[in-house]
């Protein structure tokens, strides 16, 4: 594969930019490629065109690694996606510790909708004739887009064509975009100006730091700045080629700094206050991007002091000329680790945040959360770091008193217990027995659930898994439901309202009780740092309320006695709930990752009014676009495709 195409054009780069990637085989691949996971389709609309698909599986293609790197052949465009695709899904499963599944396809049948399973992601390497590329959840695919060049500098040629299928990073980033998707569906409505932003931050931070695992380019990259990659460089970039062509005059997009109006590239330092009046999504996520580079950056400037010291004789100086090449490996090999835990704290973390309104300071709870359950010592300060890249640019979390680890944690149920006894929020006389819960916990692994948690492993197949997955739900909301005494207590830990005194706006079941939607149950298998195995159960359960973009309306409609249809909607839906990690062996509640409120809190419903109408200034949030014209004429827009208008150029 080529790490960019316009890096073959450069002299100083095109020696770096051939790289071969290591994807796991598949005995049943067919011609397309079409695998477990993907489904490659290269039809071209605009040309009305079928391309020959690449069979990878041909004895002499096996024999010299695959294709060689070609704008001209599509079978190579095709060779491109699917390699870096598989690349990333292995990224995903080694640090969730299960095998990746795509968002379910749902579907109304006899009035009831009902989860399909998508077996196969579908890429179309040349959908579009458009300076575009994007996940369309509604078809489960990523689309990539094709243009001809206009401009005419010393980064292009008029006439010449851009295919986004060939950026490694564009196609990381869309597939990142699908597999967030798989496992926080809900991740894709907007209802605070972090949201979309994190869609677009994870999916860079996916694509930015699997630029480590390319040893040519990192060394390439190690000796060009000497060791220092807190200078520009193209570890720290994403999409060159498709930057340059759309007249950024570099990267479409830079952890470390931009080009300013000269044309000089420039370092970004920390701001804790640009977080405040940043909104339109790319150049928010953008802020997070910078801060989880910069842990980074900190991280492998510790690592690699000794280096230093030693290649300076303690005098942190080096010499001039180049670095020795034995120095470049050794700060190559160091800068591989750093990354590579980077990038698994990052994609851990998203089993620990909360099933829906996703914020940046969630997203660093769950990374510390997540890393202390694998790294209990945090000997090298990992998480340290973190937190303190995050406080320089001005990242926190909603409700915590401090920035300190054990503060940002997110809480067992025994300890949300303890503290809601004494705060009064639970009888003093609730049952503390910890027995007497694991029992309780206990019942909820039974029959066919007992027998999957028994047998379950990271070999099982894909579709069996699912299927023994669904009956788990129900289980599930069963133990919440009918609980009885301990119900009612994990129900009021877990935040889910359940009693029928709730206002006439939640959503309710056939029995006139707030419904309580269980919307995953997944598996994880993880190891620890210090070898010990661990499997868990990772839930999201979600409730929903009728939302009304009218204050008024809203009060009349909650109040007490109003009947409102089953069927009936409101205007939007305000969703809160919790994420739960079940501990199998323990019998106990590990984790409980909650929303900022409950389904019933008026607070936090008024807070996703007013950023859906506008009412909090979000500098015009490009995806809600439409939603300020929507609530004068009391109705939602349709957000089917939200990545289609986020990917739109001028930015991707």
């Amino acid at each position: 594969m080529a790490f960019d195409p316009s890096l073959t054009t450069d002299l100083e780069t095109a020696a770096v930019n051939e790289l071969t990637l290591h994807v796991p085989w598949e005995a049943d691949l067919e011609p397309g490629p079409i695998g477990e996971y993907i489904e490659v389709i290269d039809y071209d609309p605009a040309s009305g065109l079928f391309y020959e698909p690449v069979e990878l599986d041909d004895p002499l293609l096996i024999a010299r690694d695959g294709l060689t790197p070609s704008e001209s052949n599509p079978q190579f465009h095709q060779q491109m996606v699917y390699a870096v695709a598989m690349t990333t899904i292995r990224r995903f499963e080694r640090a969730l510790g299960r095998v990746a599944f795509w968002a379910d396809r749902r579907k109304s049948e006899t009035g009831k909708f009902v989860d399909q399973f998508v077996r196969r992601l579908r890429i179309y390497p040349h959908a579009l004739r458009d300076r575009n590329a994007y996940y369309s959840p509604s078809k489960k695919a990523l689309l990539f887009g094709y243009f001809p060049v206009t401009r005419k500098d010393k980064y292009n040629t008029p006439g010449t064509v851009v295919f986004t299928c060939l950026s490694h990073d564009i196609v990381a980033h869309e597939v990142t975009h699908a597999l967030l998707d798989g496992v926080h569906p809900r991740f894709n409505e907007p209802t605070n100006p972090d949201v979309h932003a994190f869609h677009e931050a994870f999916a860079d931070i996916v694509a930015l730091f699997q630029h480590f695992s390319h040893p040519t380019v990192l060394e390439s990259q190690i000796r060009r700045t000497r060791g220092d990659l807190e200078t520009e460089n193209l570890l720290s970039q994403l999409a060159q080629q498709f930057g340059q062509a759309t007249g950024r005059g570099g990267a479409l997009r830079d952890a470390l700094g931009k080009r300013n109006e000269r044309g000089e590239w420039e370092a970004r330092a920390p701001d804790a206050h640009v977080l405040e009046r940043t909104f339109e999504p790319h150049a928010r996520g953008a802020i997070l991007v910078a801060a989880v580079f910069r842990a980074f950056l900190l991280i492998y400037r510790s690592r690699s002091a000794d280096l230093f010291r030693i290649a300076t004789q303690g005098t942190g100086v080096l010499p001039d000329g180049d670095i020795h090449p034995d120095l470049t490996r050794r700060l190559a090999s160091e800068a591989a680790k750093c990354a590579d835990r980077v990038l698994q704290m990052c994609i851990r973390a998203i089993d620990y945040c909360p099933p829906v309104d996703i914020t940046f300071g969630d997203f660093l709870r769950g990374i510390i959360t997540a890393d202390l359950d694998v790294a209990p010592e945090d000997e090298s300060g990992y998480r340290t770091v973190f937190i303190q890249s995050f406080r320089e640019w001005g990242i926190h979390p909603r409700g915590v008193t401090s920035l300190g680890t054990d503060a940002l944690v997110w809480p067992s149920a025994e300890t949300l217990m303890r503290n809601f006894i004494a705060a009064g929020e639970l009888d003093e006389k609730t049952d503390t027995n910890i027995e007497n819960h694991r029992n309780f916990v206990n019942d909820f692994y039974r029959g066919s659930s007992k027998d999957l948690i028994d047998n379950w492993s990271l070999e099982s197949s894909r579709y069996e898994l699912w299927k023994a997955l669904l009956p788990l739900r129900w289980e599930l909301w069963r133990w919440l439901r009918e609980g009885d005494y301990y119900g009612s207590i994990y129900a009021k830990l877990l935040g889910l309202v359940i009693t029928d005194d709730a206002q006439p706006t939640v959503y309710r079941n056939n029995e006139g009780l707030p419904s309580v939607e269980v919307h995953a149950v997944r598996p994880a298998l993880r190891r620890t740092i210090n070898g010990e195995q661990r499997t868990d159960l990772v839930v999201e359960v979600t409730q929903r309320r009728r939302g009304y973009f009218d204050p008024d309306e809203q009060k009349r409609m909650d109040k007490k006695g109003t009947k409102i249809p089953r069927n009936k909607d409101g205007d939007f839906k305000y969703r809160a709930g919790c994420t739960i990690l079940i501990d199998p062996a323990k019998q106990e509640v590990r984790r409980v990752i909650r929303t900022a409120g409950t389904v019933t809190d008026d607070a936090e419903l008024e807070r996703v009014r007013r950023f859906l109408v506008g009412e909090i200034d979000t500098g015009g949030n490009a995806f809600d676009a439409g939603l300020a014209l929507s609530a004068r004429e009391k109705r939602v827009v349709p957000r089917d495709e939200p990545f289609a208008l986020l990917h739109q150029d001028p930015e991707m």
